[in-house]
């Protein structure tokens, strides 16, 4: 029997084993699933939670719910890969072979590699909402708090769901006006970009959206340490930034058995072909979602869109025909900005995000670049959608490959 092993049982793992299994033999092929957690988490929802618009059981599910029968699943943490071997270590000394391995072992944040950053302020005034347990201690301290500085901060590129520290503070505005003490709360979004978006015109639509809501951004500041004393963030120009909250999106990685293996890069993600989703040095390994290093957002929504592409490939590879799929970087991102709105953005590796209607041109019904009720329904709609369809596999009425169709090019 061959044999196909993937590490990692989030959202990209989940939906290749669904959609691998459907497609392949069980007389011929097993599909074993590694991961270490039992729970999977719903992650856009962190960032409600703080603000007690979701709680913790709206984005947490037993992964067991969501790998169909016929899939081997392996509770384990993964020691290392051995590519020359075509052989899986895990923690216990369990050997797993492979004919083809996927790895979807994602990434994560590691506060630990800014200094200060866990020092005696962490978790009583400095804050992720990247993981469950700072999205809730978070939201105990905010139960509270009766203002000052707010710093919403991020230390480096890349990250997941690169959009999220926008509608943080998007929503923290929002928070802070039904609570009264809005005009008690100084709001700065701190970036190592030149503005609050990577592209053009998306950060003009974006930056004018805080101007309105009178959140400051201070862009191209790099972040070299945190002044647990003087509560201070301190460039590495020097430059300092005070806070009496932060809210911060650490250095994010890969997993340290990429490191362990020899196969990953300085930030622990696998060298990746963008369009074919093969791990650059080796032909029977593919990657995707936050595990690669293609130059695309580390969002749901690339996992989503990959994963169709990686199916097709896969399936070429395994009846020796050529790949022909190739992966156009298509991301999508809903933004929540507050008040019961949201934006929206649709871009690929070639193409920024531009104004228009999405998915049907003209029609929409969800506007592109545009503040609006109905994107922040379909923000909402998709937690349903995650829970229900996405992760078992199933198709969705949106093309994996970005279309042009019903955008508006412009100059900014």
């Amino acid at each position: 029997m061959k044999k196909i092993v993937i590490l990692g049982g989030g959202t990209a793992g989940t939906i290749m084993a669904n959609k691998l299994r459907k497609a392949l033999d069980r007389e011929e092929w097993s599909i074993t699933v590694v991961d270490k957690h039992n729970n999977h988490y719903y992650q856009p929802g962190f960032l409600f939670i703080p603000f007690e618009i979701y709680t913790r059981n709206d984005v947490i599910k037993p992964k067991s719910d969501f790998f169909p029968p016929g899939v081997n699943v392996i509770y384990s943490a993964i020691d290392k890969i051995v590519p020359a071997e075509n052989k899986v270590l895990l923690s216990d000394g369990k050997i797993l072979g492979y004919d083809y391995l996927i790895i979807a072992t994602g990434t994560d944040i590691r506060p630990d590699e800014t200094p200060g950053l866990k020092g005696r302020l962490w978790q009583k005034d400095i804050f992720d909402f990247y993981t469950i347990e700072g999205a809730l201690a978070l939201q105990r301290f905010l139960k509270t708090w009766q203002g000052g500085k707010m710093v919403m901060a991020i230390v480096d590129m890349p990250f997941k769901c690169p959009v999220a520290p926008i509608e943080f503070v998007c929503l923290a505005e929002e928070f802070f006006t039904r609570k009264g003490i809005r005009d008690k709360v100084e709001i700065r979004f701190v970036t190592p970009l030149p503005g609050a978006f990577t592209k053009p015109v998306a950060t003009k639509m974006l930056n004018e959206l805080l101007t309105e809501k009178n959140i400051q951004v201070i862009p191209d500041f790099y972040i070299e340490r945190i002044d647990n004393e003087k509560k201070t963030l301190v460039s590495y120009d020097e430059r300092e930034v005070p806070f009496d909250l932060l809210t911060i999106v650490p250095l994010n990685k890969g997993d340290d058995m990429i490191a362990r293996s020899g196969i990953g890069d300085d930030l622990n993600y696998v060298p990746t072909d963008k369009h074919t989703l093969r791990a650059r040095d080796f032909e029977n390994i593919f990657v995707i979602g936050d595990a690669s290093d293609i130059p695309t957002s580390k969002a749901g929504s690339v996992a989503h869109f990959s994963a169709e592409i990686l199916f097709e490939n896969i399936m070429s590879a395994i009846e020796n025909r050529p790949m022909t799929a190739s992966f156009d970087g298509h991301s999508n991102c809903y933004i929540e900005t507050g008040y019961g709105k949201g934006a929206l953005i649709d871009f690929n590796y070639d193409t920024e995000p531009l104004p228009g209607t999405f998915p049907l041109p003209g029609i929409g019904p969800f506007g592109l670049l545009k503040n609006t009720k109905i994107n922040h329904y379909g923000k909402i709609m998709f937690r349903w959608i995650y829970w229900h369809i996405l992760l078992k596999g199933r198709a969705l009425p949106i093309e994996a490959e970005m279309t042009m169709a019903g955008k508006k090019k412009i100059e900014v």
